[in-house]
């Protein structure tokens, strides 16, 4: 049994956590499987769209505790396996964000702390409606200061805040009112609506969705007229494209566009 199961049809690529009775802990074996599908998917040109989810009872407990305990038993009481742990989670929560395809994740159970931050650093997501959100690291003395970037760049600052200091869950109702996820649904259409939002996504062109998805973020780091310079480039390249002067011929001309 795989940790990470992969899963392609049609364009759509399904990540699915695999380790439920760990309430797919983002152990060290579970980074290194996720990091190892997001350095493989950079440069599948087949796939379109990632859906991302999780076995068992829960999307996503976070870090797996009993391993964090096991990594004080150093010299330096674990500084250095602690610095090298929230690296790696970082560079798997930045990976996500910088594939070119969207990704969706697909949330049930819970989602806590940097569980919740996964869900913060897919590009969408859809929640069965029982779906819990919590950044409660506070709970036990560890403030979430990793998952709070994800958490602070979705929803509003106060909201946010008040989820760190607190450790309280959210429902799936305030995560949709905040912004965390797309949409909540019930929990037996939950596959199958967030199919229907993947299946959308990969009927278009791939490479605009690509370019479209790097220029998104790179824009919001940069000032109103610096973001419109970007841009405005970001569109150039991609009005010469073929592909792109196609689907604008195909929709005057009234029908469907002949992509590559």
């Amino acid at each position: 049994m795989e940790m990470l199961e992969r899963r392609d049809t049609s364009g759509i690529v399904h990540l699915h956590m695999n380790a439920p009775k760990r309430f797919n802990a983002l152990t060290d074996d579970m980074l290194a499987a996720l990091q190892a599908q997001i350095d493989t998917l950079k440069t599948d040109r087949s796939a379109k769209v990632v859906i991302l989810s999780g076995a068992g009872k829960a999307f996503c407990a976070g870090h797996d505790l009993k391993e964090m305990q096991a990594g004080r038993a150093q010299d330096d009481k674990g500084r250095a396996y602690f610095k090298d742990l929230f690296t790696r989670c970082a560079k798997v929560m930045t990976g996500l964000q910088r594939l070119p395809q969207p990704v969706i994740a697909q949330v049930h159970g819970i989602a806590t702390a940097a569980g919740c931050q996964m869900v913060a650093s897919c590009d969408m997501a859809i929640a069965a409606e029982d779906t819990k959100f919590g950044v409660n690291g506070v709970n036990i003395g560890l403030f979430c200061s990793t998952p709070m970037v994800a958490l602070s760049r979705n929803i509003p600052r106060k909201q946010a805040f008040e989820m760190l200091t607190t450790g309280k869950f959210i429902s799936a109702k305030q995560a949709e009112d905040y912004g965390l996820i797309n949409r909540s649904v019930p929990a037996g259409d939950l596959e199958d609506e967030t199919l229907k939002l993947a299946e959308t996504v990969a009927s278009k062109l791939g490479a605009a969705v690509a370019i479209g998805k790097e220029a998104f973020y790179e824009q919001m780091l940069l000032p109103l007229d610096q973001a419109y310079d970007y841009t405005g480039e970001v569109m150039v390249e991609n009005m010469l494209w073929r592909d792109t002067d196609e689907g604008i011929t195909a929709f005057l001309e009234k029908r469907p566009p002949d992509w590559a």
